[in-house]
């Protein structure tokens, strides 16, 4: 396949030197710990990595590296990943329902944040989780939902408690001895900082309602990643607006803050490099990858349309760009792109399409259906 390197100068010169008849993911470490200082510099609290939005190790280490000392965790191969990779990192078990084998796990791994949203799942904690390990709290945040608001999609429809039950439940964490604090998730790439504000403000309604000062609040994922071309997300007005309404909603007594980013941390150091494997009469284009492997989220959420196209030099395609039908390579009808993507229109057979920003998702959901999706991984300096 050509010349063997350790680090990429970026996809271009992946696809002059190799020539990959099997999707590429490149990731650029050096992105992701720009893009983890962000945070970092930018929230007023903890940021933890949501583990799920991609597991890679060297994502994990790169993150440690750049500084971040929290990561939430949904099971326990993420609870044992995070204690083997970055052993002094917190580690936040915030999937809100789990069968009892795992809450042992949880317990017996030191978990000291647990998140909930309903009774029968409260009662699970009570029975087997300590209020206090090694002298520290345990805390117990329940996690509540509001109409999904700016986001891509909602969260909301598989978790969290009506604001009222919520109330219950951190009132009920509090008077059995655990921290008790607050989560919610105001959805997937969600670009409006609204969104956030409607959710702090409900936080303390049901403080008070609860008559329960939440020791922290964490106000979840759904921080945005670039998807669209022009529309850069603007992180820091999130940020901005989550302070300013954490301090108007509660003051003095204002609760600590932690966020749990994945996409917005880790999708814009990956691009996935595809080839394609034929143009259909002109019109649709078939590509060597799709939603069975690393572009499964796009058909849920939308397309990815920060893409180029270069020959296999490695040299762009210009021509006039046109809607195209994308299919992926699977036998299947429901292996294509939602809508249509512009391309140029002198595309053809063993060119490259290069999806800027697919980190997220895109390596854990490769099925391998028709023998397709051999996903391949480099390192590149940049994506210029």
């Amino acid at each position: 396949m050509g010349t063997q390197k350790t680090v990429w100068d970026n996809p271009a010169e992946i696809i002059r030197h190799l020539q990959p008849d099997h999707p590429v993911m490149a990731f650029a470490p050096t992105v992701l710990q720009d893009r983890a200082r962000q945070f970092l510099d930018g929230f007023p609290g903890l940021v933890t990595y949501a583990v799920k939005s991609n597991p890679d190790e060297a994502v994990i280490q790169n993150l440690v590296t750049a500084g971040i000392q929290g990561f939430d965790v949904a099971s326990p191969f993420e609870i044992d990943l995070i204690g083997r990779l970055a052993p002094r990192a917190a580690r936040h078990y915030h999937n809100p329902v789990r069968s009892r084998r795992e809450i042992a796990h949880g317990v017996r791994e030191g978990i000291l944040a647990w998140s909930v949203d309903s009774r029968s799942e409260l009662e699970k904690l009570f029975e087997q989780v300590p209020t206090q390990v090694d002298g520290q709290g345990v805390e117990i945040s329940p996690r509540f939902k509001l109409p999904v608001l700016g986001a891509a999609y909602d969260f909301g429809s598989k978790f969290g408690a009506t604001p009222d039950l919520a109330a219950d439940l951190l009132r009920l964490a509090a008077e059995r001895g655990y921290v008790a604090s607050l989560t919610f998730h105001p959805g997937t790439q969600c670009t409006d900082p609204i969104a956030w504000e409607s959710y702090i403000r409900v936080a303390r309604e049901i403080c008070d309602m609860a008559g329960v000062r939440a020791r922290r609040l964490n106000v979840g994922g759904g921080f945005p990643s670039h998807r669209v071309v022009g529309v850069e997300p603007d992180l820091q007005s999130i940020f901005t607006e989550i302070a300013d309404t954490v301090t108007e909603c509660f003051g003095d007594d204002a609760p600590a803050l932690v966020c749990e980013p994945g996409r917005g941390l880790c999708a814009d150091a990956y691009a996935l490099i595809t080839r394609v494997k034929g143009v259909r009469d002109g019109t649709d284009v078939f590509l060597n990858d799709g939603v069975y492997g690393g572009l499964a989220e796009l058909p849920i959420i939308g397309n990815i349309d920060r893409i180029e196209v270069l020959t296999p030099q490695g040299k762009p395609r210009t021509g006039d760009r046109n809607g195209r039908v994308i299919f992926g390579p699977t036998c299947d009808s429901v292996d294509r792109l939602p809508g249509e993507l512009a391309l140029p229109d002198d595309i053809a057979e063993d060119d490259y399409v290069i999806f800027h920003g697919a980190g997220a998702y895109s390596v854990v959901t490769n099925t391998r259906f028709n023998g397709f999706g051999a996903m391949t991984r480099a390192t590149v300096m940049g994506f210029e």
